[in-house]
């Protein structure tokens, strides 16, 4: 059974959709079915929650381009598949785990998303955190149901980096750098960092679904990045101010199309291999508590990489963490 909107929702969505573009009060009432009271009402409710609406006299309501609010009724509208669980926190410990839970209790199919204004406790590779401020960023999990075995889904994370490569070129113009197996860069520094995390059937390997996290840095904090971050983070923006003409739902809407799209079938994206930052150059490979040089060769169809060794062997990573040594 279909959820009846509230005055205040089915506005905001109408807003969304004509972001910048006046609305009368006489057209709002009349397409939502209410009184203009209750338009009225509705407005200085979400002018509480901090959306930027203008209004004058005999003029009508327009949602200003500088109101860049994560909102459902901001996002459903730009998504190819629109009928999925959706869920935006204002403030969450991690959008991974709120996604895992909505998935294994069986709200959360194929293709649902969880975002959060920010997490408190983002989480990222070997069990890092991830820095996670308010409003600077997106931080979203969508769940994805592959088919296959957890092996056969190495690609998994290279297909979520070609889709976030292709959403941001095409919402913001801006060509990011791949580096494998799970980070994408902009001008030198990390601007985003992703983490699948895949639940499995124990006894046939099989993937019952899995949970792509990825967390891209829009601008940079009001008040910095921390210290042990600020030569390593980055953002695709200096502040919101640049920002202003990225619509944040739009570019949340565009990574998941691109990532529904992407994930299809079981093949590594061409962009993955075209932006990666890594083959041609030397590396610094950590691997648990071992740390090893080698020259990165090339990324193989399935995902991994392939690598000489400083003995002149060439082998496969599947996992690791590098850096480049230029």
């Amino acid at each position: 059974m279909a959820v009846r909107k509230t005055v205040r929702s089915r506005l905001l969505e109408l807003l969304e959709q004509n972001k910048g573009k006046v609305i009368s009060g006489e057209r709002i009432a009349e397409e939502l079915s209410c009184t203009r009271a209750a338009v009225w009402k509705a407005v200085k409710s979400l002018r509480e929650e901090g959306y930027e609406i203008e209004a004058g006299p005999n003029k009508g309501y327009r949602l200003s381009l500088h109101s860049n609010l994560l909102a459902e009724e901001g996002i459903r509208p730009f998504l190819k598949k629109q009928d999925v669980y959706l869920k935006v926190y204002p403030e969450i410990t991690s959008t991974n785990r709120a996604a895992k839970e909505a998935a294994i209790a069986g709200k959360a199919l194929h293709g649902s998303m969880v975002l959060a204004q920010c997490q408190n406790a983002g989480r990222g590779r070997r069990g890092r955190d991830f820095y996670s401020p308010k409003d600077s960023g997106l931080y979203l999990s969508v769940i994805l149901e592959p088919k296959g075995s957890l092996r056969e889904n190495l690609i998994l994370t290279a297909q979520a980096a070609a889709a976030v490569f292709k959403a941001v070129k095409e919402t913001t113009g801006i060509s990011l750098d791949i580096k494998w197996v799970n980070d994408l860069y902009y001008q030198g520094k990390k601007v985003c960092g992703i983490l699948t995390e895949a639940v499995t059937d124990f006894e046939s390997g099989e993937i019952q679904f899995a949970v792509v996290g990825i967390g891209l840095n829009l601008y940079e904090p009001e008040n910095g990045f921390p210290p042990e971050l600020t030569d390593i983070a980055g953002a695709l923006y200096k502040n919101c101010q640049e920002a202003v003409a990225v619509n944040r739902n739009q570019l949340a809407a565009a990574i998941v199309n691109c990532l529904l799209e992407e994930t299809q079938e079981l093949e590594l994206p061409t962009e993955y291999i075209q932006h990666n930052l890594v083959p041609g150059h030397r590396i610094q490979i950590l691997d648990g508590e071992r740390t090893r040089f080698a020259n990165a060769l090339e990324i193989c169809p399935d995902g991994r990489l392939k690598i000489q060794e400083e003995d002149g062997t060439e082998t496969l990573l599947s996992y690791g963490e590098v850096s480049l040594k230029i």
